[in-house]
C-alpha cells in the first residue's frame, strides 16, 4: 500500500513537471488535495467574456470550482451533492433551511484554478496543487452536467480558461467554503 502511494506521488509529480524526489512524492501524497468550491448565495450573478455575457442567473448560487491533483469522481460527486442540498436559503420563518433545489434557484458555475493558490511562501502564489488543464476542463464539464442532471432549474457557466469578469449581488452576504475532503 505504501509503495503504491509512493508510485502515485511519483506519477503525479511527473505529470506536473515537478522534480520527483522522495520528499516531493511525500508532499504530494500528504497534501490530501481536494476539490474546492466557493459558494455564494446571490440575488443575481453574471459572467462576461470579451464584452459578452456568456452566463447569468437571478436568485441562486454563484459557484467557483477548483480541481486539484488526485481528485476523483467521488470528490466531484460529493461537491455536487453538497452544493445542491446546502440549506442556505431562508424559509418562511427566516431560517436558513432551504436548498437551491427547494427554491428552484439557478447556479452560475465558474472554473477557478486560483482556489489552489498557495501564498504561504514568498509573494507569488504557487499553483502546483491545481489539476492540469485538460483534466480540470473535464471535471468542470462533468460538474456542469452533474448539476443539470440533479434537477437544478437553471445552470449557467463561464468559459473554461477564459479571462472572465464575474459580477454578483451577494445575498446576505452568505459565502461558504467547501472541499471534498471535509477539511473546512
Amino acid at each position: 500500500m505504501e509503495a503504491e502511494s509512493r508510485q502515485q506521488g511519483f506519477d503525479l509529480c511527473q505529470a506536473r513537471g515537478v522534480a520527483c524526489t522522495l520528499s516531493a512524492q511525500l508532499l504530494v501524497n500528504s497534501q490530501g488535495y481536494e476539490m474546492r468550491a466557493v459558494v455564494q448565495r446571490v440575488n443575481q450573478a453574471s459572467v462576461t467574456v470579451a464584452g459578452e455575457i456568456v452566463g447569468a442567473i437571478d436568485n441562486g448560487l454563484l459557484v467557483f470550482l477548483g480541481a486539484g491533483i488526485g481528485d476523483q469522481a467521488a470528490d466531484l460527486d460529493y461537491i455536487i451533492r453538497k452544493i445542491i442540498h446546502l440549506r442556505i436559503f431562508s424559509d418562511d420563518a427566516g431560517k436558513m433551511n432551504l436548498s437551491v433545489l427547494d427554491t428552484e434557484g439557478g447556479i452560475l458555475a465558474i472554473s477557478q484554478f486560483t482556489l489552489y493558490g498557495d501564498s504561504r511562501k514568498g509573494r507569488r502564489p504557487s499553483f502546483t496543487g491545481a489539476l492540469e488543464p485538460t483534466a480540470a476542463r473535464d471535471y468542470y464539464q462533468r460538474f456542469i452536467t452533474g448539476l443539470r442532471a440533479s434537477g437544478v432549474s437553471r445552470v449557467e457557466a463561464g468559459i473554461f480558461a477564459a479571462d472572465m469578469q464575474v459580477s454578483c449581488q451577494n445575498d446576505g452576504p452568505i459565502t461558504m467554503l467547501l472541499d471534498s475532503k471535509r477539511l473546512f
